[in-house]
Parts: C-alpha cells; sequence; structure tokens
C-alpha cells in the first residue's frame, strides 16, 4: 500500500513562539478527516513561519 502526501496550501507568516500550538491541536483535532498539518522556520528570514497543509 502506497501512502502519499499531498500539499495543499502553504501560507508564509510572522513567527510567533505560540504557533505550534495551534498547529498541535490542528494536527490532533482533524487527523481523522486525513489532513495534517506543519510548521517550519523560513531558511532565508527567521522571522517569518511557513506554514503548510497536507492531505494525507
Amino acid at each position: 500500500m502506497e501512502s502519499k502526501i499531498e500539499v495543499i496550501s502553504t501560507v508564509r507568516l510572522q513567527y510567533s513562539p505560540d504557533l505550534y500550538k495551534i498547529v498541535d491541536s490542528l494536527n490532533r483535532t482533524l487527523k481523522k478527516d486525513d489532513l495534517m498539518f506543519g510548521l517550519a522556520l523560513d531558511s532565508e528570514d527567521q522571522e517569518k513561519a511557513i506554514f503548510t497543509i497536507y492531505r494525507t
């Protein structure tokens, strides 16, 4: 069985130390709907974060 992850949306936004709480809550709540959320610091600008929504 092959697992494919599809990127639905990506957004760059101002980094905040509490952003991970939102991502964690979304992942816990919407896991059953085959959605996954990611958060990473922008490698070019450490004050920006990259928020990504995936369909699993």
